[in-house]
């Protein structure tokens, strides 16, 4: 059975349709009013790439992202996008119970996506008085438990290269698996990204990583929705319908979730993410 993606009316038969409501915002729907600025709007991003392309389609859900996974999964015709939680976002928890909680929720998302789709996760490492906890080893962990296999493993700059560096690590990973994909020697893409590319806000994932993760999806994958369960402010979602991606995102913060849903990136200068050959 065929269900609305979204109130425009273009239908499709993946699983994901039934999670995705009528009133949805669509990615292009901005006030007629709507001005775009640089500087304090938070939620307009100056200075990247183009608006979303015609026909995108993208909802947010106001929700807990782990129930949401485990009642919509799997997540057929998606791939996923996001990074997990720092230790700091969930201050109820120890660093040792985080650390449990990070790698069930990781297995989660994993089993989540379908085998024609990937994960592909985003994540930073923290120090905890002067321990390295490495985020990288608790993905693979979640990824061994579920029999999802490392495709690559990326780094992307948070700082200029050979900068003495101490407290918050200066890179942060970018890790894709899959269960059922496997990856091709062409296009190839960039073991490190020199730059993250602009950031909607502190946690945000840079735009370069958004980006070069999304073509990946698009070259080496069937699946043409993206999904950002801990989404943020959105910028998965805005970078995925810039390419052509469908996109859903889920955000427990409501004021977020609504930054999420309205999130344009503007202006014309896409990085390019690094490919080689990738689709434009």
């Amino acid at each position: 059975m065929e269900h609305t993606f979204l109130e425009q009316g273009v239908a499709t038969g993946s699983a994901i349709d039934e999670a995705l409501p009528a009133d949805a915002v669509p990615s292009d729907a901005v006030p007629s009013d709507a001005v775009p600025v640089t500087g304090s709007q938070p939620d307009v991003l100056p200075d990247l790439t183009s608006a979303s392309r015609p026909g995108t389609r993208r909802s947010v859900h106001c929700e807990d992202a782990l129930p949401w996974l485990s009642q919509h999964a799997p997540l057929a015709g998606c791939s996923i996008i996001t990074s997990l939680p720092d230790v700091s976002g969930l201050p109820g928890l120890s660093l040792q119970a985080w650390r449990e909680w990070f790698v069930s929720a990781a297995e989660l998302v994993l089993a989540a996506t379908p085998d024609e789709g990937v994960t592909i996760f985003y994540q930073t490492d923290i120090k905890r008085d002067g321990v390295w906890v490495d985020k990288g080893q608790l993905c693979q962990r979640a990824a061994e438990r579920g029999e999802s296999a490392l495709l690559w493993h990326k780094i992307v700059c948070r700082r200029p290269a050979g900068q003495p560096n101490f407290g918050r690590p200066a890179f942060s990973h970018l890790l894709c698996y899959s269960r059922g994909v496997r990856d091709q020697p062409s296009p190839a893409y960039p073991d490190v990204l020199p730059a993250t590319g602009k950031m909607t806000w502190s946690q945000a994932m840079g735009v370069a990583a958004c980006e070069l993760a999304c073509r990946y999806v698009l070259t080496h994958t069937s699946t043409r929705t993206i999904v950002d369960p801990f989404c943020g402010h959105g910028t998965v979602l805005a970078v995925a319908n810039q390419l052509g991606l469908d996109a859903v995102g889920v955000e427990l913060s409501r004021k977020r979730a609504q930054r999420a849903r309205n999130l344009q990136l503007l202006s014309a200068d896409r990085t390019g993410a690094g490919t080689s050959g990738a689709v434009r």
